[in-house]
């Protein structure tokens, strides 16, 4: 199992991953050339897609989800009250590439078993995936407000986590953000902290090999520097040092990270 965050941030997201099989695409938050260039830079055709998965109805996360369902072909997957969201955003999608990935469900694709579960946000009915291969784990969680029990007994012991660190608080208190939108991300149906978001890490990380790939990371209120020091300070203060098996990654908006095995 393969996998590349081709971008991740407040202007778009988008998550691919593969195995020898089959192909797939995690939410396609920019345009569809965008997206195609991305895809070039990986080395990677969306002609080979086996699918494009859904986690939200955001625009982040699906601006480029139209185009490329009708000009690749490709099956769409989204639960039932995200479809119903997305209606009007994502224009005319035949019928025959409509696909449901119910909440809290496993779809199988040869030996790529796709695990949906639930997060905290303000969207109809957001989800996000655990890929599961041969005993191999990896774990895409963002936009959620909090980190519950329920999603860290999903999420535990993966081998590589795409992991939210959206923002940092200080930065996000004397932002130019108006109080409502600095209220909403705060919330628990906003976005998680840098500090937020590595005590969850320190509670499923296990002792052995793991990646955690910072993502979605705010542009006005972060710096991949700061993510990454506030991150390994609060691992630490909680027992667990990066570099020995724990390394943290970045993530970018415009470009991809490099295409690697879980």
């Amino acid at each position: 199992m393969r996998f590349s965050v081709l971008a991740s941030g407040s202007s778009g997201n988008s998550i691919y991953v593969e195995n020898d099989e089959h192909a797939f695409l995690v939410d396609a938050g920019l345009s569809g050339r965008k997206m195609e260039e991305l895809f070039t830079s990986v080395d990677r055709s969306m002609k080979k897609l086996s699918g494009i998965l859904v986690t939200h109805e955001h625009s982040d996360h699906i601006k480029g989800l139209g185009i490329l369902a009708r000009k690749y072909k490709v099956p769409i997957y989204a639960n039932a009250k995200t479809w119903m969201a997305m209606e009007h955003l994502v224009g005319n999608i035949p019928i025959e590439q409509r696909f449901h990935f119910d909440m809290e469900s496993v779809k199988t694709f040869g030996s790529l078993d796709i695990q949906s579960f639930a997060v905290s946000h303000d969207a109809a009915d957001p989800m996000f995936y655990v890929f599961h291969e041969n005993g191999r784990k990896l774990v895409l969680i963002t936009d959620t407000g909090y980190v519950s029990d329920r999603m860290k007994g999903h999420i535990k012991g993966a081998d590589s986590f795409v992991f939210e660190s959206n923002h940092d608080v200080g930065m996000l208190q004397m932002c130019r953000y108006p109080w409502s939108i600095k209220r909403r991300i705060l919330s628990d149906v906003g976005h998680v902290s840098n500090e937020d978001a590595a005590v969850a890490m320190s509670e499923v990380v296990e002792e052995k090999p793991t990646r955690i790939y910072l993502s979605h990371l705010s542009k006005d209120n972060n710096m991949k520097d700061l993510a990454r020091m506030s991150v390994t300070q609060t691992l630490e203060s909680c027992g667990i040092v990066t570099g020995e098996f724990l390394k943290l990654y970045d993530t970018d908006a415009n470009i991809a990270t490099e295409l690697v095995t879980v």
